[in-house]
């Protein structure tokens, strides 16, 4: 086999290998995720049908999901579960994770997904790091020397589960002009989705 050959060969492999790679995961964990839930569901019907009927336990945690959603929209469903979540809390075990689990998860909602102002490069953790961060608040601070205007930024850690914040003046924040998604994105890619070129307009 020629050289040309092989490295032809070779380029066609490795490429389709990380275009396939990355659809066949993400559809296994897609299935994983549907199973469990599925047979999560299944026991009580499995009762009543005799036997499992593949997608109804999926279904009916759909219907439930919409169901609580709709009732969280609802200002007399948002009491109902006020009172209920309340009840929970008092459980030692369950105070203990449901805060954290629910602050994890409300993190990723459309309204908290608001809270990011914009994306941001901050020095962090020491001069001359810079690091990506989104802007969630602006704080007015005052100190000995006069009021100061300062900006409180998240800077992921851990992809977008956990981070760091931390309060910056805002003369030493570089913006970048890049959309929360885009900001988003690059995190979750791990800055390899970062444009060749940013802005150097400063807030």
């Amino acid at each position: 086999m020629s050289g040309t050959l092989r490295n032809w060969i070779k380029v066609r492999f490795i490429t389709g290998f990380f275009v396939t790679v990355p659809a066949v995961a993400t559809a296994w964990l897609l299935y994983v995720f549907w199973d469990a839930i599925d047979k999560f569901f299944s026991p009580g019907y499995e009762r009543i049908f005799g036997q499992r009927v593949p997608g109804l336990g999926f279904m009916t945690a759909v219907l439930l999901i919409l169901f609580m959603g709709t009732l969280a929209t609802n200002v007399v469903g948002r009491r109902i579960l006020a009172r209920v979540e309340r009840l929970f809390i008092r459980v030692p075990i369950f105070r203990n994770i449901y805060p954290s689990i629910k602050q994890l998860l409300e993190a990723f909602s459309p309204e908290k997904r608001q809270a990011f102002k914009s994306v941001v490069l901050a020095e962090h953790p020491r001069k001359g790091a810079f690091v990506f961060g989104f802007v969630t608040s602006e704080v007015l601070v005052e100190t000995p020397d006069g009021k100061r205007e300062m900006a409180t930024v998240f800077v992921p850690t851990n992809n977008l589960y956990l981070g760091d914040v931390i309060v910056l003046p805002r003369e030493e924040i570089i913006t970048t002009g890049l959309t929360v998604e885009e900001g988003i994105r690059i995190i979750l890619s791990a800055g390899t989705a970062t444009p060749a070129r940013l802005p150097r307009d400063r807030m």
